[in-house]
Parts: C-alpha cells; sequence; structure tokens
C-alpha cells in the first residue's frame, strides 16, 4: 500500500470523527494571557501553575548560563555532556526531595520510559491505575512485563491483584496528580500495600511538585512519605517550575542503576546547562515564595464555588487542573470554541486521550491569574453551556 494513501486514510478517519488535532502558534510568553495569531486570551490552558516560566529572576539566571556555558551540552550524559550545573541541580532536588540521589532526564516521558524499563522485563508484572500517563502505559508496553489496569483509585482491587500475583518484581505504578480528572493518589495506602505484598511503588508527580505540600514537595510531602515509603519518584520540571526536563529521586542504589541500564538517559543528549542553572532558580523560589501556592489555592477554591453557584458541575479536584466533564465530543468542541471566542483560551480534551463518552474542558489555573479574570472565566462557561443547551435541547446546559 502506498505510505501517503495509507495515511490519508487514516487522517480522514480522525477527521470524520471529530478529534483532529490542531498546534496553535502562540506570539508572546507563558502567561495568564497568551497572544494567538491577531488576538490576546486568558490563558487557561497552562501547566506553568506557579507562573515561573516568565519570571525576570530565572529569565536572567537562564541568560547569564547561556552566554557562560553555551547553549547546548554537545553530548549524553555519560560521554560529555554531564555539566556540574548538573550534578548541581541534582543535588538540590535530592535535598527538596529528601532522598539520597537525584538523575536528570531530558523529559518526563523519557524518565517513565527509562525507569520502568530498566527495572521491570518479561515475566514481571507491572500495577497501573486506568487513568496513568500515557508514558507510563508506554513504559510497561515497552518493558515486557505483563501489565494489569486496575479502576481509578480502585485499591481493593489492586489489594486483590497483589495477594494472588506470583510474579518474582512487581511495580505499582501511578500518578500522583492525575493529569485529566485533577483528582490526587492516596499514596499511603498504596505504600502500605506494596511493602505488605513486596511490591516497589512507582509514582510520577509531574502535576504535583511544586504545587502541593508546605514547601512545593509534592504529593509525597502532603502523605508524609520518605524514600523506604515511595521508593521511585518522578517529577518533571516543564510545569510547576516552569523550565524543560525531568527527574528521578531515589536510593543511591537506584540512581546508579539507571545510570547503567536506562537507556532514555544513556542514550540521548543531556539537557542544555543553562536549563539546569535556570531550574535551580526556579526551586529556591518555589521553597520561598508561598504566596504562589497560597494564591493559587484561592483561585482553586473560587472556582470551583463559583462554579456550583451557577449550576457548572466540575469534577472531584483540589488541584490546579479543574476539568469540566461535558461527554459528548463535539460538544464539548462547540463550547470551547465559544469560550475561545470570548477571550478565554480552554482546551477540549477528547478520545483517545480520555475514554470513549468522557470529552471535557481541562481548565487549569495559574498563580499568574487574578481573581476578576476567575470570575471573568466562569461567566464565560455560564453563557457557552447555555448557548449550546439551545442548540442541544435534548441535553442539559452543564453535565456532570
Amino acid at each position: 500500500m502506498n505510505l501517503d494513501h495509507y495515511l490519508q486514510q487514516r487522517l480522514q478517519e480522525r477527521e470524520g470523527a471529530g478529534l483532529t488535532r490542531e498546534r496553535w502558534i502562540c506570539d508572546s510568553p507563558q502567561s495568564a494571557t497568551r497572544l494567538m495569531g491577531e488576538r490576546s486570551y486568558f490563558n487557561f490552558s497552562s501547566n506553568d501553575y506557579l507562573g515561573l516560566a516568565d519570571d525576570p529572576r530565572v529569565k536572567e539566571a537562564m541568560l547569564l548560563a547561556v552566554n557562560k556555558h553555551g547553549v547546548g551540552s554537545g553530548a549524553s550524559h555519560l560521554t560529555a555532556g554531564h555539566h556540574r550545573t548538573h550534578h548541581q541541580l541534582e543535588q538540590a532536588l535530592a535535598e527538596f526531595t529528601g532522598r539520597e540521589r537525584v538523575l536528570l532526564f531530558s523529559s518526563g516521558y523519557m524518565a517513565n520510559v527509562g525507569v520502568i524499563c530498566a527495572l521491570m522485563e518479561k515475566g514481571d508484572t507491572i500495577f497501573h491505575d486506568r487513568l496513568n500517563h500515557a508514558s507510563l502505559l508506554d513504559a510497561g508496553q515497552l518493558s515486557g512485563a505483563t501489565s494489569r489496569r486496575f479502576a481509578h483509585l480502585d485499591y481493593d482491587v489492586l489489594k486483590r491483584w497483589l495477594q494472588k500475583n506470583q510474579s518474582a518484581k512487581s511495580l505499582v505504578v501511578t500518578d500522583g496528580v492525575f493529569s485529566m480528572d485533577g483528582d490526587k493518589a492516596d499514596l499511603v495506602q498504596l505504600s502500605r500495600l506494596c511493602q505488605t505484598h513486596h511490591a516497589w511503588l512507582m509514582v510520577d508527580d509531574a502535576h504535583g511538585f511544586g504545587v502541593l505540600g508546605e514547601t512545593g514537595g509534592g504529593c509525597a510531602q502532603v502523605d508524609g512519605l520518605g524514600q523506604q515509603d515511595l521508593p521511585i519518584l518522578i517529577g518533571t520540571l516543564g510545569k510547576a517550575f516552569g523550565t524543560s526536563g525531568a527527574f528521578v529521586a531515589g536510593s543511591a542504589s537506584l540512581i546508579e542503576a539507571l545510570i547503567q541500564f536506562s537507556r532514555t538517559y544513556i542514550y540521548t543528549t543531556a539537557m542544555p546547562p543553562a536549563v539546569a542553572e535556570a531550574t535551580l532558580t526556579s526551586l529556591e523560589l518555589i521553597q520561598k515564595e508561598t504566596w504562589r501556592r497560597s494564591h493559587l489555592s484561592a483561585l482553586i477554591d473560587q472556582f470551583r464555588q463559583g462554579c456550583k453557584a451557577k449550576g457548572i458541575s466540575l469534577m472531584n479536584s483540589n488541584t490546579p487542573i479543574q476539568p469540566v466533564l461535558v461527554g459528548d465530543t463535539k460538544k464539548a468542541c462547540e463550547i470551547s470554541a465559544l469560550l475561545k471566542a470570548s477571550g478565554c483560551w480552554v482546551t477540549a480534551i477528547r478520545p483517545p486521550t480520555v475514554p470513549q463518552g468522557t470529552a471535557r474542558l481541562r481548565v487549569t489555573l495559574t498563580a499568574q491569574h487574578s481573581a476578576k479574570q476567575i470570575d471573568y472565566l466562569i461567566h464565560a462557561l455560564e453563557k457557552a453551556f447555555d448557548m449550546t443547551a439551545s442548540l442541544h435541547p435534548e441535553s442539559s446546559g452543564a453535565e456532570a
């Protein structure tokens, strides 16, 4: 079959199902407002939760580092690319997370694949929360281990599976904060189950680090879990930290093993030293400027209370991820378009990113938003739901 003909067929099928993804060109820094083309929007689709991506101090740190160290790292960490700034960032993150050591990766996806494929193999079993991030699920398949997916947060099922499990090595994997639902895993319960049944626990806390906890230590800090309770901890730097890359935190043995066996660490170019330098500044600000988390928490409360007053049903989340479940894909896209017309950039999340029948508006809030902008969004949501209700009288205006 001709390659282009085959690909055109697949693209037409996706377009016919209303699932075509688009890239939008931005012409401004990451902030509470974004310039898309010739129009400025209130930006409610950003993971820059603490507003550090455009912070002058973070930018200055990166500029100084570029002038000092150059742009690219030039090689992998194991050949000639491991810079002193990388090492300093690893040490600072180890102290921040309360772990013995940390290892930097180029992205969260590469960290998840690198860890799981280094630890698990055919004959082993990986237990996944059904709503885990795609990178975790892909890593399980690539490792060759058997993957079992329990219903979201259904730890009773997981307990029964662990009791019957006969694998030599078992790994329980979960998001800390789930990226499309915004709810949080019960890490205390998971840790107890893993210790009782001799399984390893791995948590991808991409959306928790920086945002949750007294000093931004994430889900592990909230639940009070140390290295023995949660031996494999993953964090990303491109969200609350405002920079780029990811890290794995754990014991000295874990990190040394990853250096030796993790293919996504061994066979890729290290992050630019300037990014590591900027991240060191971000880390300092995350810990010192607690007002960012306090303000963000107040905005989350305001948004949830405001939506409740307007009859707009939200999913069960107390994090910056505030999904509005719509259900129908076409309707979710219509509401998203109406919000954009009103000046609010809110992305409609559709299958296959989320299960069929659960299309939603994924509202994300940041510390850069103002209370006035939150009120504007609530009003725009109410108006958009009313307008789509008139187009679809068979359905209610705000579906739970």
